[in-house]
């Protein structure tokens, strides 16, 4: 557990953002907590990152100027989305991903997804035709084109995931995206529209 230096809320770091202050005082944005230094911890929420960088947040938390860049969220962003296409590559080329409906239908009728992570940009109708009433988890991280980038194919609605290390990580990246994208709902939203898909699938 760790505390936001804005909400001064008690998180798991999996919910976080960590930062830290190289020496020439730049801020390194630190997503995967290893980097050596004092820790600034920030829930990975867009307004509180936003909040953070206005109020100058950094400066304080590490008692000293700190240059932040005016654009974080999008470098965060951006870093998130970068490092969740190379989970889903290591899953591709490790045999724990596929990508296209057929072969994504089959995972989850045997049984073998653990995590199914469809196209942002792609339709509910389709996401629900696949899925039925499937209660495992789903998100919705990256576009078709990034999706399909991965799997070496212009574009790619569904990638099934099977169980393990990958999938759970993927989850949790694609939920810290999903915090920073949407700062005021998060991961509330993401599970409205799962909701509202599986309820569109029963019709």
């Amino acid at each position: 557990m760790r505390r936001c230096a804005v909400t001064r809320q008690r998180l798991a770091k999996e919910q976080m953002i960590r930062f830290v202050v190289a020496p020439d005082r730049s801020l390194v944005p630190d997503l995967t907590a290893r980097l050596p230094g004092r820790g600034i911890w920030l829930s990975a929420r867009g307004d509180v990152v936003e909040t953070a960088r206005i109020r100058g947040v950094f400066a304080k938390a590490a008692r000293g100027p700190v240059t932040v860049p005016p654009d974080l969220l999008s470098v965060l962003t951006t870093a998130l989305v970068r490092r969740i296409g190379d989970h889903l590559g290591l899953a591709r080329r490790a045999g724990e991903a596929v990508a296209g409906f057929a072969k994504a239908r089959e995972w989850v009728q045997t049984g073998r997804v653990a995590l199914m992570v469809q196209a942002a940009d792609g339709s509910a109708d389709e996401r629900a035709r696949l899925l039925g009433a499937w209660p495992g988890p789903r998100v919705m991280p990256l576009t078709g084109a990034q999706l399909g980038a991965v799997f070496g194919r212009d574009h790619a609605v569904h990638v099934a995931v099977a169980g393990g290390r990958l999938a759970e990580r993927i989850r949790l990246e694609a939920e810290r995206l999903g915090g920073l994208r949407e700062p005021e709902q998060g991961i509330a939203a993401r599970r409205g529209r799962a909701d509202a898909d599986k309820v569109q699938a029963g019709r």
